[in-house]
């Protein structure tokens, strides 16, 4: 029997990939990819071979069945996404499942996931946390916020540039203006940031400047 490797890609700077990784991903038989023209410039940088397979959130719960065979048949196979750790906030959860109830080994390599150095810079309290993800887009939203305004640990968030101001629009209705909130922005990247204050200052920054990039929100808990 073969196995499942998950492996972590980089957020941004194509140099946070550990030699480990960069050698699975030589030596599978195949790799399953969020976006193969993406994955395909880091293949190329490091010089991996390896064939390719389109693994996506539309395509998933088709192709699970067969990969799961594939791997009890000999193949391994590893699954990286566009970046950062798969399965979060990511697809590989499916995949993962399949493989774990079917018997099949899955090793997930330690790596880039951009919620860590997001929560660690934010200086807020980070011995206890959540990681909430994204937000539901409209059901369930207001339902969700309500009960994390009564949240006491650090909660982590991402979401994208274009809905950032609603969401800090939501964090000053439902926890409060002063409610202590860190952005960090583009992290690893060129114009990495982090703007830190309360929700409402921080509100008001990217009022006057519109945010580009992937973001991570870390909100602090209820006092």
């Amino acid at each position: 029997m073969g196995k499942l490797y998950l492996v972590p890609t980089p957020i941004g700077n194509l140099e946070d990939i550990t030699f480990r990784a960069v050698r699975i991903l030589k030596e599978v038989d195949l790799i399953l990819a969020e976006d193969t023209r993406n994955s395909g410039k880091l293949l190329k940088h490091y010089e991996i071979k390896t064939h390719m397979q389109s693994h996506h959130m539309h395509n998933e719960h088709k192709t699970v069945e067969g990969i799961v065979q594939r791997i009890k048949n000999g193949e391994t196979i590893a699954l990286i996404s566009d970046a950062g750790t798969p399965a979060i906030s990511d697809p590989g959860f499916l995949l993962t499942r399949a493989c774990v109830e079917a018997g099949v080994e899955v090793d997930c390599l330690p790596g880039a996931t951009a919620f860590v150095p997001a929560l660690v810079n934010s200086g807020f309290p980070n011995d206890k946390f959540i990681f909430e993800g994204f937000l539901p887009v409209k059901k369930g939203r207001q339902t969700r916020l309500k009960l994390l305004a009564e949240e006491s640990r650090t909660m982590i968030f991402y979401e994208s540039p274009h809905k950032l101001l609603k969401t800090l629009q939501h964090f000053v209705e439902y926890f409060g203006d002063d409610r202590p909130v860190s952005v960090s922005r583009e992290i690893t990247k060129l114009h990495e940031e982090t703007v830190r204050g309360t929700a409402s200052e921080v509100l008001q920054h990217y009022t006057q400047k519109p945010p580009k990039g992937e973001i991570v929100i870390i909100v602090g808990g209820k006092p």
